[in-house]
Formats: C-alpha cells, sequence, structure tokens
C-alpha cells in the first residue's frame, strides 16, 4: 500500500550531530529513504521545523538565525536527494510526484513548521516558495506574525488571525502552498475555514473529542474540514492518541479508534497520516516510517475497504496536493 505521510521532523536531527546523518539510512531517526522505500512511501513531507533558543542551544550548542537555519536544513535535503536520485526526487507539485512515481522513485516535500521567520513579509512568503516550501503550518506553541497557537488559556484559544495572517492565507492560496492548522488556535482555524479559497490541512492533528489534547481538532473543526476538502493526518504522538494525555503509549488501537471517530464525523475524504516521526517521544507501537502498513491491516480487520485505505493512505493528501499545491 502506497502512502504519503504529511509531517515528520527529521530534518531537524541533522544540525547539531557529530558528523553527518544520512537521510539515505541511519539508526537514530524514524525517519530515512531507506526505510521510506521499504513501507511503500509515495511522498514524505519533511519539516524545517524552527527550535526555541533553549532547543537550539540543547541541539547546536549555539542559536541560529532563522532563515540561516532554514536554508541549512532546505539545502541537506537537497543534497541528500541528489546523491540518492534513483530513488527519491523533490516535488513541488501534484504532476511531480506523478512523474516521479513513474520513474520508481518516492517523493520530498518541503514544509516549514511555525510561520515566525516570516516577520509579517509576503516576499518572504514568496522567497520560501521559491525555495522550494509548499506547506507552512502557521503557528507552533508561540504567537506569532500570523496568529496564535492552540493553548489551554481560553482567551488565547479564542483568539483568530491577525490581519498578516489572513493576507497570507489568501497569499498561499495564490502560490500554491498549503495552509497547515496544525498548532493554530480555535480562532485561528475558523478564520482560514472562512478565508481559504483551497483545501488547507491539519497535517498532524486528532480528535478531541477522543483524546482531549487542546492540539486535536473539535468535531466542529473536523466536519468544517471535511467540507472544505481538506484532511487531517492522525498524529501518533501519545498524549494525542491516549484519553488520557499524560498516558505515554502509543498503539495502532488507538489509531484504529480516531480514524474511525474521525471518519464517521468528517466522511471517509476527511482522514490521513501525519506520523509527526522525529518530533515525538514515548512508547510507540509504529516507532518507524517502515511500519506504517501496521495501521492498514488492522483498518481491513476493523472492517474498512481496500478503497477507504487507500484513500486514507494516499488518495486524500493527493487529492488535497493537487487541488492545493503548485
Amino acid at each position: 500500500m502506497k502512502f504519503i505521510d504529511l509531517h515528520c521532523d527529521t530534518l531537524m536531527h541533522t544540525v547539531g550531530r557529530e558528523g553527518n546523518l544520512s537521510l539515505l539510512q541511519n539508526n537514530q531517526t524514524s525517519v530515512d529513504f531507506g526505510r521510506m522505500n521499504e513501507g511503500g512511501s509515495l511522498a514524505q513531507f519533511f519539516a524545517v521545523f524552527l527550535p526555541t533558543e533553549e532547543m537550539f542551544m540543547e541541539n547546536a550548542g549555539e542559536v541560529i538565525e532563522d532563515d540561516i537555519y532554514i536554508n541549512t536544513l532546505v539545502e541537506t535535503l537537497k543534497k541528500e536527494i541528489a546523491g540518492n536520485i534513483h530513488m527519491i526526487g523533490l516535488a513541488g507539485s501534484y504532476d511531480d510526484i506523478i512523474q516521479n512515481e513513474k520513474d520508481g522513485r518516492m517523493s520530498a516535500i518541503l514544509t516549514i513548521e511555525d510561520g515566525r521567520s516570516l516577520e509579517g513579509s509576503l516576499d518572504k512568503l514568496r522567497h520560501y516558495h521559491d525555495m522550494g516550501i509548499r506547506l507552512i503550518s502557521l503557528t507552533w506553541n508561540f504567537e506569532n506574525c500570523f496568529g496564535y497557537p492552540n493553548s489551554d488559556d481560553k482567551n488565547i484559544m479564542t483568539k483568530g488571525l491577525k490581519e498578516f495572517g489572513r493576507e497570507a492565507v489568501e497569499y498561499m492560496n495564490e502560490l500554491g502552498m498549503i495552509v497547515d492548522v496544525s498548532h493554530l488556535s480555535d480562532g485561528g482555524f475558523f478564520d482560514v475555514a472562512k478565508i481559504s479559497k483551497k483545501p488547507f490541512v491539519a497535517s498532524h492533528s486528532n480528535a478531541r473529542e477522543i483524546s482531549p489534547h487542546k492540539r486535536n481538532l473539535t468535531d466542529q473543526m473536523i466536519r468544517i474540514l471535511g467540507e472544505k476538502g481538506g484532511v487531517a493526518g492522525i498524529n501518533f504522538a501519545p498524549h494525542f492518541l491516549q484519553p488520557d494525555t499524560n498516558t505515554d503509549r502509543s498503539t495502532v488501537e488507538l489509531m484504529v479508534r480516531h480514524l474511525n471517530h474521525m471518519r464517521n464525523v468528517g466522511g471517509e475524504d476527511v482522514v490521513a497520516l501525519g506520523s509527526d516521526f522525529d518530533g515525538i517521544g514515548g512508547d510507540l507501537e509504529v516507532d518507524s516510517i517502515e511500519k506504517m502498513p501496521m495501521i492498514f491491516q488492522a483498518l481491513q480487520k476493523d472492517g474498512w475497504s481496500i478503497g477507504q485505505i487507500e484513500k486514507l493512505a494516499y488518495k486524500n493528501s493527493l487529492r488535497v496536493i493537487k487541488e492545493s499545491m503548485k
């Protein structure tokens, strides 16, 4: 079964390590090209996650300016792809993915997690598009030029997009960059739903009805996402899956429960994969990319048809890519 994973944080592990971390094969991350190929990957979205100052100091020993950091990780991925061009190619559009598949190659898609580096500049948004960035998670865990994050503070949670955020969503639609609402406040989600003329995604978020973490989506959000033609990629992190968000165990059984709920609420076209590999920890039953078929096997046992599993695995995400990315 082919699959598309909408989010992994693997690239951040290529900075601050002794020696070079091979994206072809290594034993330090959950995602590499070899295991992607083994699992049946069609395309992987590789996020450039922007760390906090504390994270920079811990991992790299110094704070790296955002655009230098972004350039470094983008060039790292491009260099690794160039060295393994027989296996994987960079994709900036639906047509690129289809051509790569015809050529026997997987696809890698670049994203940014946290739009803070834009600093209110639409010109920089175009610059990132020119670099190959095709999705931006508007916020991470802090306020930025787009708006506000998920929060336990109800006052923050109800806040919507800032004026730049509204303009940027419209410009992302025009450029062909996918708008990602994972980590965004509830108010921001509803603003994106009103403003975006293209399908948008929650690249790595689950059902709040089952797991009450604020990073997850309410049933209302899941319905709206489905109505807008978007998708939610199921996150493998324990605290986004478990009814008790302090529990540290992630299981396929819980993923099936979330996916059934999301499908029942938003329709079978709303479900997708968003592992959050290499950005999450805990006791993970599916702890690396080649184990992705475990989910498909469990869904088939649960009564999902092959057609429904294919939608979850890659067809729903591919539809959004075709409509929203160029």
